[in-house]
């Protein structure tokens, strides 16, 4: 019954983290949508999204990605054994803290007023997280070698037509 309970709230807190670093990113290209704006419409705006960003950062994505690890090492004690898809999905969870701490540096450029990346810079990055929560959940949920294969190849062409869509987007979005 412990298990339960744990992954539960395992599950809930990778929800939780996934939401903020979705909409940190989608913050951080609202930033960078600033620079060409005129005095005081870019300050004011500035002002605002780095106070929604540190909000957000602070308050909902550092604990959610902290009470995730947690979680997640107490169900890798009880599971026992680690089976293989359980280590290709850790090397997607681990993936996925470098892209968090990735994040946690271009928050802390913006906080400081410094320039980062572009708007489609930061459009293309927030398709990381996408990329991997794609492939944490087919590797849970298929676990099988031969459907890791399968769950791969699919991952693929989805980053494919997403990469696609991307682009699609910028040009009816000129």
């Amino acid at each position: 019954m412990y298990f339960q309970y744990i992954k539960a709230i395992h599950l809930i807190f990778i929800i939780t983290w996934f939401a903020g670093l979705f909409y940190i990113v989608r913050l951080f290209v609202y930033y960078a949508e600033t620079a060409n704006l005129p005095s005081p419409e870019k300050e004011i705006l500035r002002k605002q999204y780095q106070l929604m960003q540190k909000r957000l950062w602070y308050g909902i994505t550092w604990p959610s990605a902290i009470i995730t690890a947690v979680m997640g090492t107490l169900l890798v004690i009880d599971y026992g054994s680690v089976p293989l898809w359980l280590w290709i999905k850790l090397g997607f969870v681990g993936a996925l803290y470098i892209y968090h701490f990735i994040c946690h540096s271009i928050f802390n450029k913006q906080q400081a007023g410094l320039p980062s990346y572009s708007s489609q810079q930061m459009r293309l990055w927030n398709e990381v997280a996408t990329l991997l929560l794609v492939g944490i959940i087919f590797i849970v949920v298929l676990k099988s070698a031969l459907s890791l294969v399968w769950g791969l190849i699919g991952l693929s062409v989805f980053t494919i037509l997403l990469l696609l869509g991307i682009r699609i987007y910028k040009i009816l979005r000129k």
